[in-house]
């Protein structure tokens, strides 16, 4: 079995206040995993950490058995932010071209079009994404992190600013990455998409206090602070 995403005594402290309790974690390659828990409870801080984007106070992460942060584990995941942000003078269509090109896509105007019109994009192709409204904004980054080649992806807060047609695409085009054989850990209270995965995460205080599936708890209760 293939582990897409382990941790071993991943742990992030901030000054005297633990943001995530060192954590011992395995995510096969393939598995669909929702990643819950209260505004602070460590969500971000963990995928931060796996994206290479932070650095552990103990610990480590691994991502498809190579050290997050190093060349070989960035070729091998997309992260999609809750805050994305894009270059200033490249338009929609530039930017897709971009990543595709800096990920070793040749042929990327095909998978382009297919994110551009599940994404209800195709009249902004030509547009400065810096311009977008919040809820643009986040369609922009979902089809930048999905134009290029993953076997992992980390996703925080997607389903935020977007509007219900936004929400049933993004879940369409998770469920053709998953169906591809991509792993997907999505941070997330969207409960809709929680009941499509196949693990639920739930963390609290920055401790995991769940590793099952949905269907065997209350998820409404993993989400309140303690």
């Amino acid at each position: 079995m293939t582990i897409a995403f382990s941790t071993h005594g991943l742990g992030k402290d901030y000054g005297d206040r633990p943001a995530l309790v060192p954590l011992d974690l395995e995510v096969p390659l393939g598995q669909h995993v929702a990643l819950v828990g209260h505004n602070g409870s460590g969500k971000t801080t963990l995928l931060r950490m796996a994206a290479g984007l932070l650095d552990p106070t103990a610990g480590e992460a691994r991502i498809v058995g190579h050290k997050s942060g190093t060349r070989e584990a960035r070729q091998s995941l997309s992260w999609l932010s809750d805050t994305p942000t894009f270059y200033d003078d490249l338009s929609l269509w530039e930017h897709l071209e971009f990543v595709a090109r800096v990920h070793g896509v040749d042929d990327w105007e095909p998978r382009a079009e297919h994110l551009l019109g599940a994404l209800h994009l195709g009249d902004r192709r030509d547009d400065i994404p810096t311009t977008f409204s919040r809820g643009l904004r986040q369609k922009a980054a979902i089809s930048l992190a999905m134009i290029r080649p993953f076997q992992l992806m980390l996703v925080d807060e997607p389903f935020v600013g977007l509007d219900q047609s936004g929400k049933e695409a993004l879940l369409t085009l998770l469920d053709e990455a998953a169906a591809g054989g991509a792993t997907l850990i999505v941070a997330t209270h969207e409960l809709a998409f929680v009941a499509r995965v196949q693990r639920l995460l739930a963390l609290r205080d920055g401790e995991l206090v769940y590793d099952g599936a949905p269907a065997d708890t209350d998820v409404h209760t993993l989400v309140l602070p303690s």
